[in-house]
């Protein structure tokens, strides 16, 4: 197969320059780059001019229309066969491509996703939040941390997606973000196949702060009764775990008031394992201490999120873009 990069880029010169410096270093270079420039301001131009004696790389540039867009672009411009999608704030091992290729040989199929991991130069909120996007205690392993799912629904900062898949799905649609879940559950119902690929593991940079990060899960949360309501029959009560902690710490405090206080033990008790967990993990009590407020800022912005799309969507029986436009690029 020919394989062929997908990296969107929106003001982010500094990342491309790390993530194509990881690129030079992988163990196979047998690859085509597309990075596509959408409608930044600050632009990677210069920096991709810097790679291209060492990489093959196409640059494109266009109007800003949001990630998932940007990326059929380059897959509709793209020379390869299959795609690699890649999110700008990622830095690849120097074994990825190698582990993707020898994935694929021992089990092909049209779409696939990696995990994602923290470096040990990441600072402490970043590697506090890859804790809580990724753990077991957090999410399930929902982002590549298990395998023991009934269908892999591939993230699109790391995932790999078949040119026959591709247009045959027309790739992805306008909800951002939710743009891969929706992909995914359009490959299942035309017959196509996903899966994990562990060993194809990115470390997810995630150049955020709390107020972003709680704005990024906050999308995820509304996002999901959309989702739901487009796919019944992928629906799970799963979904709702954030939503219900949200609902059962307030309770939690207030049954406290009523001198009862076993909820309030169950979830300082919770705390503690993602504390000790991360700390072990992270090899810093720092990291495990910001691992649970992360935590807590993930379960309230999604499970607010959750909650305010679910009366909109099933309730209120509304339209998804009007009733919650920020989650639609035009």
């Amino acid at each position: 197969m020919n394989f062929s990069f997908i990296i969107p880029v929106y003001n982010r010169p500094e990342e491309t320059k790390e993530l194509l410096d990881s690129l030079v270093l992988q163990s196979d270079l047998d690859f085509e780059i597309v990075i596509i420039e959408d409608g930044s301001t600050f632009t990677s131009e210069e920096i991709v001019k810097s790679f291209q004696s060492k990489l093959n790389i196409k640059y494109l540039c266009k109007e800003n229309s949001g990630p998932g867009d940007s990326r059929n672009y380059g897959m509709k411009r793209a020379s390869g066969d299959y795609f690699i999608i890649l999110d700008s704030d990622c830095i690849l091992p120097f074994s990825y491509f190698e582990n993707v290729k020898k994935g694929l040989m021992q089990e092909y199929v049209d779409c696939f996703g990696g995990p994602d991991k923290a470096l040990d130069s990441f600072s402490d909120v970043q590697k506090a939040i890859n804790y809580a996007m990724t753990s077991f205690f957090t999410t399930g392993g929902i982002r590549g941390g298990s395998e023991k799912l009934e269908k892999f629904q591939p993230r699109s900062f790391n995932m790999g997606l078949s040119k026959k898949a591709f247009k045959a799905s027309e790739g992805f649609g306008n909800i951002h973000p939710g743009e891969d879940p929706d992909l995914s559950i359009r490959l299942w119902k035309k017959g196509y196949k996903t899966r994990l690929i562990k060993e194809a593991f990115v470390y997810h940079k995630r150049r955020i702060d709390w107020d972003k990060f709680f704005t990024q899960v906050n999308k995820f949360g509304k996002a999901r009764p959309i989702l739901d309501s487009w796919y019944p029959e992928y629906s799970k009560m799963t979904f709702w775990l954030p939503s219900l902690f949200l609902i059962g710490f307030v309770f939690a405090l207030v049954l406290s008031f009523f001198k009862f206080y076993l909820p309030v033990f169950t979830l300082i008790a919770y705390f503690l394992i993602l504390f000790i967990d991360s700390s072990l993990k992270n090899k810093s009590v720092k990291v495990g201490a910001l691992s649970v407020l992360a935590t807590c800022i993930q379960f309230y912005g999604y499970g607010k999120g959750f909650l305010i799309s679910f009366i909109k969507i099933k309730i209120m029986k509304l339209e998804p873009q009007k009733a919650l436009p920020e989650l639609f690029f035009k």
